[in-house]
């Protein structure tokens, strides 16, 4: 089922999202939901928060584009990428390594929003998965990135808080007028909705 995406500013994408300590059948249907949600959004990530559940949980698939690493060890392993998406993960904990690089990201909780953001080139994730296992991950490129961006979201980070100072001004004064134009929509497609409840009453 394709969930609804909560948008910026809503609070809960500010939340520092708790452990899943135990997963339960709705933690497994979530994941199918969240996999799908992302795919229709035509996005590479999603995290829990996402879609209002604040709790230690994302999903990855960089499928679309198998070259976009470099490397992928898996549990000290050479793995390729196609067989090991997409990724649900949980709890995770991440290492950066000294490596920089900068690369435009966008989100799909803010829409028509891309800015650049610099970030470890590689780094090394462990979580759980849905089955209990310890899984450890060393990677670069866009799942490095897709990693980063997804477990900054389960802290309360978005990725307009890691702009240049001199790209914030900009971002945050075209946030500004995104959050406006999203508003207005809102209201219309309300109006609309109210409307054709009208005529069916008719």
């Amino acid at each position: 089922m394709v969930l609804p995406i909560v948008r910026y500013p809503a609070q809960v994408l500010r939340a520092k999202c708790r452990p899943v300590l135990e997963v339960t059948e709705r933690h497994r249907k979530l994941a199918v939901d969240m996999i799908e949600t992302m795919k229709d959004a035509h996005g590479v990530g999603l995290a829990a928060p996402q879609v209002a559940v604040d709790e230690q949980m994302a999903v990855i698939d960089c499928s679309h584009d198998p070259e976009c690493v470099t490397y992928l060890r898996v549990n000290g392993e050479d793995r390729k990428l196609l067989e090991f998406m997409p990724i649900v993960f949980l709890n995770p904990k991440i290492e950066g390594g000294k490596l920089k690089e900068a690369g435009e990201e966008g989100c799909l909780s803010i829409p028509e929003l891309r800015a650049k953001v610099t970030r470890p080139e590689g780094i090394k994730v462990m979580y759980q998965t849905l089955d209990g296992e310890e899984v450890t991950v060393e990677t670069d490129g866009l799942l490095a990135r897709a990693f980063q961006h997804e477990i900054d979201h389960l802290n309360g980070v978005l990725f307009i808080d890691r702009v240049s100072a001199a790209a914030k001004v900009g971002v945050m004064r075209r946030l500004k007028w995104l959050v406006i134009e999203w508003a207005a929509d809102d209201a219309k497609a309300a109006e609309r909705a109210k409307r054709q409840q009208a005529n069916a009453k008719a």
